[in-house]
């Protein structure tokens, strides 16, 4: 395992400094620029898409998509990965995490808006699609797609998932109860048995359960954070200023770019919210909205709602209370110690239920994706053996992964993330063309008052070259 390690965490150095480094600020701050700043000037109007309702109560909304979505961002990272940002990359950290997010959230359009524009119908009238098909669709290479899909499936079914059950097992460390020769099981069967559950209840079941969880589980922790924020009010000048100081401590920095606040904010940022990797895609493909342009909204809303509330609701939470972050608390416990300050004996609870919520809704947001791309590598829907035997295998995975080690489990993740995005960036910079015109096109639309359409040729694309928009 030491020697797998080590190769993964060489394989990391080079991907991520300076590769993804590059790659994520670049390719975001070019499609910041090149769609005017859509976060800041379209923020109003994705809040008004969100709630617009589809024709037909089978299809799926922009609300569900975005839950689906939310779902697989909004969950362990939220709290650990944060918690880890924090004790392992410092207080700058999180203004990395910030920044990721912001630029991130015009990558997010980018891309959704292409799932969009290239996403296929199905045999139930409702729709499918995702960077695979975009891949294959535009760039003309089925190849590459195959490449992107068996990368997601890693990421998703293996690398997230493994990270999300042992992130829930790390809040159970600090109870008297916990035996780490026995709990991890535990705690690991029963997350698993509860997942297949719901697997086995199908898609339909998938959706339902997202949209009704997620709003309140993220509505009450953020409630927490901003009651412990306003109890700490008088210190929050001096988090502020420790954020910004350490954030812009070059030599620090650069100094040692491995373990620095850039290198785990850009991490734990991206692990967090998503931005260009490829996953969200695949969920807004699935809404039915009257304009490709709508979907790319709503899933740079979901970024905001991921990284500038939830994550930097935990990170307040934990810098307020006064504790400084070590990396002897890293992950779950400095989350625990911190709230403890704050509601005394229940801080270790209710961070131990906050993660049991987050990290179910990511399970079964990132097997909805994991899904999405067997189906594409395999041409077809799969079998109902197929789905039974991939839906076993994932649930093993999460089994598994209750009972491993931090840091393997962290380099893991990062790899197959980093792969993904390595794909997704280039594609949607080549593409970009499809995905600002689709912008320019609907925001000409909304300003003559109208509810905005969409054709193929709106965009210069020959009339029946798309599967769904004609």
């Amino acid at each position: 395992m030491k020697f797998l390690f080590d190769i993964i965490n060489g394989i990391n150095g080079i991907l991520y400094d300076p590769v993804l480094i590059i790659l994520l600020l670049a390719i975001g701050l070019y499609f910041t620029l090149g769609t005017g700043f859509i976060q800041i000037r379209y923020f109003r109007e994705a809040l008004r898409v969100v709630m617009e309702r589809p024709s037909s109560e089978k299809e799926v909304s922009s609300f569900q998509a975005l839950m689906v979505s939310t779902a697989s961002r909004v969950g362990t990272g939220n709290i650990v990965g944060v918690s880890s940002a924090l004790c392992l990359g410092g207080y700058g950290a999180i203004f990395w995490m910030w920044l990721v997010a912001i630029i991130g959230g015009a990558s997010a359009f980018v891309e959704s808006t292409l799932a969009q524009i290239y996403k296929r119908r199905d045999g139930d009238g409702g729709s499918y699609g995702g960077p695979a098909y975009y891949i294959e669709s535009a760039l003309k290479s089925r190849k590459l797609g195959v490449v992107f899909a068996v990368s997601l499936v890693l990421t998703y079914a293996v690398g997230f998932n493994m990270l999300a059950a042992y992130n829930l097992t790390s809040s159970f460390t600090s109870y008297e109860f916990y035996r780490p020769e026995v709990t991890p099981w535990i705690i690991g069967g029963i997350l698993a048995l509860v997942t297949a559950y719901c697997l086995f209840g199908g898609g339909k079941r998938i959706l339902a359960f997202t949209s009704t969880l997620v709003p309140i589980m993220g509505i009450i922790f953020v409630l927490v954070s901003v009651l412990m924020i306003i109890r700490n009010i008088g210190y929050m000048p001096t988090v502020f200023r420790l954020i910004f100081q350490d954030a812009f401590n070059f030599q620090a920095i650069f100094g040692g770019m491995a373990g620095s606040s850039l290198m785990y904010g850009i991490k734990r940022g991206l692990y967090s919210n998503e931005a260009g990797i490829g996953s969200a895609p695949n969920a807004a493909a699935a809404a039915s909205v009257s304009h490709p342009a709508k979907q790319g909204l709503v899933q740079m809303l979901s970024v905001a709602i991921d990284t500038l509330l939830i994550c930097s609701a935990t990170a307040f939470m934990c810098l307020s209370s006064g504790i400084a972050p070590d990396p002897a608390l890293d992950g779950a416990p400095y989350v625990q110690e911190a709230l403890s300050t704050f509601l005394g004996p229940w801080g270790h609870p209710f961070v131990t239920l906050s993660l049991s919520l987050f990290a179910f809704t990511t399970l079964i947001g990132n097997l909805y994706y994991v899904e999405n791309n067997l189906t594409y590598i395999r041409g077809k829907k799969l079998t109902k053996g197929a789905t039974a035997v991939y839906q076993i295998l994932a649930v093993v995975v999460i089994f598994l992964g209750a009972a491993q080690e931090a840091a393997y489990a962290w380099a893991v993740a990062d790899l197959l993330m980093g792969v993904m995005a390595l794909i997704n960036l280039p594609a949607i910079l080549a593409l970009q063309k499809h995905a600002l015109a689709a912008l320019r096109h609907y925001s000409a639309q909304r300003k003559e008052g109208r509810d905005p359409q969409f054709s193929s040729r709106d965009i210069g694309l020959a009339q029946g070259s798309l599967d769904y928009w004609g």
